[in-house]
This record gives C-alpha cells, sequence and structure tokens, in this order.
C-alpha cells in the first residue's frame, strides 16, 4: 500500500485511505486533541492525575496529554501519574518497570498504590478468598479496588481531574456489557467523561483515546518507539469482558465499522441517559469505614477488605 497523502509506504489502512507511519502519527495525535477540545477535557486550571499502568494505552495517553498542554500553553508542572500495583505475579512487576523508565524520560511524577498495602494483600491472594463467599471473578475484584485506589489518591494529590487510557474498544466493550447485563442505570456514567456531575467524594474521569481504535493506539505506540508489554493480564480470559471483546473483534473483522458506529449512536443517547441520571438523583455518603464515597454505608471496597 502507498499512502494516500504523500505516496511513500502505508503503516495502515483506515476506512478514509492507507497513511505512512507520519501521517498516521499526525492523523492519530489531532485525533486525540480534537477529542480532548470537542468534549472540554482538560482546563487550563486543572491538575491532572493520570491513570497508569505502563501498558499501550497509559503511557500513549499519558504523552499526549503533556503534549497538548504544552501545545496550547497550559502548565505541565501539575501532571503527574498514578499506577496501581495490584499483585499480580509475572506480570505487574515488568510494566511497572516500564513506567517507571518512561516517566523519568518524560519528567513526569509517579505514584505508586498496592494493593497489598492499601487493603492488606495483593489481588493474587485475596481473589481466592473473596471468590469463596462470592463467586465474584478476579476482575471484579480488581475494577472495584483499582477504581477505588485511583479516586483515593487522585483526591489526596490534589488532582482535578483523572486521565484514563480508554479506547474506543475498551468503550464498546462496556456499552455492549451493560445492554446485556440490563445495566442500563449505569449508562449515562460513561462516556468521554465519567459521571453526570460533578461531586466533592469524585474527581472526575476523561478519556482523551475515546474515539482511537485498539489498532490505532498499538500502531502509535510501536512507531514511536515506546518501551511496551504487549502482553494482557492473565486474569482476562476470566472475565466477561473477555467473551464481548471476542465476538465484537469479530463483527468489526466482517462487518467493518461496527465498533465507531457503537460508539456513534451512544454518543447520540447520552445526554438523555444523564440527564434520567439527574433526575433519580441517587445519593452518594460517607463509607463508615474509611471515608470514601458509597451509595450505602459501607463502600464496596471496604466489604472485600473485610472478607479477608
Amino acid at each position: 500500500m502507498q499512502c494516500h497523502k504523500c505516496n511513500q509506504d502505508a503503516v495502515i489502512e483506515l476506512q478514509h485511505g492507507a497513511l505512512c507511519k507520519n501521517h498516521f502519527i499526525t492523523y492519530f495525535e489531532e485525533k486525540v486533541f480534537k477529542t480532548i477540545n470537542k468534549f472540554q477535557l482538560i482546563q487550563r486550571s486543572d491538575k491532572i492525575c493520570v491513570a497508569t499502568s505502563g501498558g499501550k494505552d497509559s503511557l500513549t495517553v499519558l504523552y499526549l496529554v503533556k503534549k497538548y498542554c504544552k501545545r496550547h500553553h497550559i502548565p505541565t508542572d501539575g501532571i503527574f501519574a498514578l499506577a496501581v500495583d495490584e499483585g499480580i505475579k509475572d506480570y505487574r512487576e515488568q510494566t511497572l518497570t516500564d513506567l517507571q523508565q518512561f516517566c523519568d524520560d518524560h519528567d513526569v511524577p509517579l505514584h505508586v498504590v498496592s494493593n497489598k498495602e492499601e487493603f492488606g494483600a495483593t489481588l493474587d491472594k485475596a481473589y481466592p478468598i473473596i471468590n469463596k463467599g462470592t463467586k465474584k471473578k478476579p476482575c471484579n475484584v480488581c475494577g472495584v479496588w483499582r477504581r477505588y485506589s485511583l479516586n483515593k489518591y487522585a483526591r489526596k494529590f490534589g488532582a482535578t481531574k483523572v486521565v484514563t487510557g480508554h479506547n474506543l474498544d475498551d468503550e464498546a466493550q462496556v456499552i455492549l456489557m451493560n445492554i446485556f447485563k440490563a445495566n442500563t442505570k449505569l449508562a449515562g456514567r460513561i462516556g468521554p467523561i465519567s459521571g453526570v456531575k460533578e461531586h466533592d467524594y469524585f474527581v472526575q474521569r476523561v478519556k482523551p483515546l475515546y474515539m482511537c481504535s485498539d489498532k490505532e493506539v498499538r500502531l502509535y505506540t510501536l512507531l514511536k518507539g515506546f518501551t511496551v508489554q504487549f502482553t494482557e493480564c492473565p486474569y482476562s480470559v476470566e472475565g466477561y469482558r473477555h467473551e464481548i471483546q471476542d465476538m465484537l473483534n469479530k463483527f468489526e473483522h466482517k462487518y467493518k465499522g461496527t465498533k465507531h458506529a457503537i460508539i456513534t449512536s451512544f454518543l447520540d443517547l447520552l445526554p438523555l441517559l444523564k440527564e434520567r441520571d439527574l433526575q433519580q438523583n441517587e445519593s452518594v455518603k460517607a463509607c463508615t469505614q474509611c471515608g470514601e464515597a458509597a451509595n450505602k454505608d459501607v463502600c464496596n471496597a471496604c466489604t472485600m477488605r473485610g472478607m479477608l
């Protein structure tokens, strides 16, 4: 293939034509920056916490958020990275090593929070215990604890925004998961900006890679030469999401544009979903054990910690 802009060798073929390395990098970065602008994800006064793991999505979004801020003359000294060490043997150690080197190279402070210190056990040790009484999958436990730690420590370090590396594939999967599980009451809380309104207990989460496919992010990290371990979490194959992921990939292979169509349709409905959630006005209060956000007396993270 040849790039449709300059006739150089192409590295990817997209719906609007093939692109060479340089034109793809420009196209990808501009798409991320347009997403930030369209949904007003970053303000000049923000102190930005980037949720990082050392994987391709988090390194890409960390790099591009800093680049965006420099381009728009937004101070970058308020940007920091926050990682959660779940305690997954032979997996997380290497990604955290890569992440630390990346942050050192790009002059970004890194804070690491561990499940062992926060909850008293690694995920590897906690999951079998919690599973006995609840039948929860490891991804359920990990997700609750990860969101808890990111929100708690983002607030602790004074962040006004938490940037996550969720891409188009991730979001299309979540939309279908909520539909298949009849979790439509949660639908208004997802999207480029998480939640339906600002709240003292939560740091608003935003997703600059919202319109970028997993394939595009992967290629970008390769072309930029980022040191990334292209491996999935060993627990991911046990999750419900993995089945949705496989199904969507098959549909996308057969019917190009399926994932993008899901996102486009959802964004059309999102204002209505948010309005419905605002009218329901679900109360959020402080957990009686830890003081973090909860919709009942004891938050889910503390409930799981208590099972240990």
